[in-house]
């Protein structure tokens, strides 16, 4: 049962596809209308493929398929809420169909074009049209078992449904032509066939959230995907569900589209969200796209993840630097759910073990440096800086047993950058952290840019409007080689990249350090080993996909609508 759930999820039948609905007639339809036309108002997802047999041909023969179903990443999934919850709206399909929705059932509901329309997430109710010939939908086990349904006609057309008592689930299903359709509700199946007969019922077409992201443009990909985002945000399954857990980025958009285009060893995928009206009534400022595409030909090749941004705020600036390089961190802990516990005590102050921590005077307070970073802060204010460019990669150390995460940061300004008075700010920010003295805190000339002089690791060079900074030396020089490239990308508001193929092994090899002191904790658990987060459950999920090199996205703003363009390179 949880290959048969894995399939409805990354097959067609995705999201709830565990209980699915199926009818049948004989009427034919026009082959050219796009399906969307036979689909009832109301939906809150629509999801598309040109040819779902293909597509699900294609990853039951992928080596990915056979490695997820093997890795840790997939033994973690299959004892998730999610999957539980698929696996028993599964039971509650197989109890009113009649039939497990096994690998065969699935293979004999893919036709070529498809849609899944989703209408309720916590019910998992949905629509489901496919185009495939009518002699092999009646040779499905479905069509077999429909004596065990009641009749019920729509639009001329008779359809089947079968209702599960105890669960009070609905499996509906009909065959018209060279359609198939399957459906959770009796309604969805009947409007469907009444839509197909010239019906002028409301339609997902015709409401708002669709003639939006339609009205965009852009053709349509191997897969397409509309959302509508204004009832789906709300739900409180999608807030507990989604993984990204973006919910407070994702108010501003009304409706969303997503294309995805397979070709040879490439997957594009294009999407358009549509902001919502601005409340405030005023217009924001436009990103400096310009600055953005300047900065990306700074990416050396050995970056392993870059990320360029258009016109950051000083005080988001300084975050990166400060955060990064200067005093790297993972910064606030998260807020506490649970009221801290109290633990009462005679009175006792300090412990006979520990004879070092004086007991009569208040502890050292660090020095503040507000005013340190005040200076700092006030420099990349007046240089109005018009986008940032961080870039990480790993390496190991001389012995090959550590590996080192580096950072390099460039900063485009409106104007040229005071060399001396950075140098100044920096050490002020750094300084009192690695000495009292001065010692180590010096600026050392170095081919094309300035090092301190002592142990802390801090490199920087100053190009007239560019600033570039970094943990290490030979990143910094590979950044400053790039500024003599010509500039070939196009202006965009934000661009980040992910070498994957440079990255995965340091990765994993890392992975297992930071592991390493749980590692003997998963061995306890009742359900016997579970597998440490980074080293076992997210390195399966990276050694799955070794096939995909590398990653990227372009993000235009529009003002009223933003378009992304995520692009994956695979292996040849």
């Amino acid at each position: 049962m949880k290959r048969i759930i894995l399939l409805l999820l990354l097959g067609m039948v995705c999201l709830g596809g565990a209980w699915a609905a199926y009818q049948v007639n004989s009427p034919v339809v026009p082959a050219a209308a796009p399906l969307s036309r036979y689909v009832p108002s109301g939906a809150l997802l629509y999801l598309q493929a040109k040819d779902f047999s293909s597509l699900l041909a294609d990853w039951n023969a992928s080596p990915q398929k056979r490695q997820w179903l093997q890795s840790s990443n997939y033994e973690v999934f299959s004892r998730s809420r999610l999957f539980l919850r698929l696996q028993e709206a599964g039971g509650q399909f197989a109890a009113a169909a009649g039939l497990p929705p096994d690998m065969n059932f699935l293979g004999e509901m893919a036709g070529s074009q498809s849609a899944l329309v989703l209408y309720d997430i916590g019910q998992l109710q949905f629509l489901y049209i496919t185009r495939r010939a009518s002699a092999s939908s009646m040779q499905s086990a479905l069509w077999q078992t429909r004596s065990k349904f009641e009749t019920r006609s729509a639009g001329g057309a008779a359809f089947y449904v079968r209702r599960d008592l105890q669960s009070e689930r609905e499996v509906a299903f009909a065959v018209t032509g060279d359609y198939l359709l399957l459906a959770t509700r009796e309604d969805l199946i009947a409007t469907a066939l009444q839509l197909m007969q010239g019906s002028q019922d409301r339609t997902v077409e015709t409401e708002s959230w669709w003639l939006g992201t339609v009205a965009a443009g852009g053709p349509e990909g191997d897969l397409r995907m509309v959302l509508n985002l204004e009832k789906i945000v709300p739900s409180p399954y999608f807030r507990s569900y989604w993984i990204q857990q973006n919910i407070t980025d994702l108010r501003q958009y009304s409706a969303a589209r997503s294309d995805l285009f397979r070709s040879g060893g490439e997957y594009r995928e294009e999407r358009v969200l549509l902001k919502k009206p601005a409340s405030g009534g005023g217009t924001p400022a436009a990103a400096d796209g310009a600055a953005v595409a300047d900065l990306v030909r700074l990416v050396p090749s050995q970056g392993g993840v870059y990320e360029v941004q258009a016109s950051p705020t000083a005080d988001a600036s300084y975050r990166l630097i400060e955060t990064k390089i200067l005093s790297p961190h993972a910064g606030p802990a998260a807020a506490g759910r649970t009221a801290p516990q109290l633990h009462l005590t005679s009175g006792e102050t300090g412990n006979n073990s520990d004879m070092e921590t004086r007991i009569d005077q208040a502890p050292l307070q660090k020095m503040s440096s507000n005013d340190a970073a005040a200076t700092l802060k006030d420099l990349l204010g007046k240089a109005s800086v018009r986008a940032v460019l961080q870039v990480q990669s790993t390496g190991r150390d001389i012995d090959g047993v550590f590996v080192r995460i580096h950072m390099g940061i460039a900063l485009l300004g409106g104007s040229d950058w005071n060399e001396a008075d950075l140098h100044a700010a920096l050490v002020n920010v750094v300084g009192p952290d690695l000495t009292a003295g001065g010692l180590g805190v010096n600026w050392q000339t170095k081919p094309g840019y300035e090092e301190l002089d002592g142990l802390c690791a801090l490199a920087v060079a100053v190009r007239g409007r560019y600033l570039l900074i970094s943990d290490d030396a030979a990143l910094l020089s590979s950044m400053l080689a790039n500024l003599n490239q010509r500039i070939v990308s196009q202006p965009a508001v934000f661009v980040a990249g992910f070498n994957h193929a440079r990255e995965r092994q340091n990765f994993e090899r890392l992975a297992v350090v930071l592991d390493r002191p749980n590692s003997g904790l998963g061995n306890l658990s009742d359900m016997g080993h579970a597998p440490q987060f980074f080293s076992d459950n997210i390195a399966s999920l990276s050694s799955t996909l070794a096939g995909v090199s590398s990653e990227k996205i372009v993000v235009h703003d529009a003002g009223d609508k933003v378009t992304q363009t995520v692009t994956y390179i695979w292996v040849q």
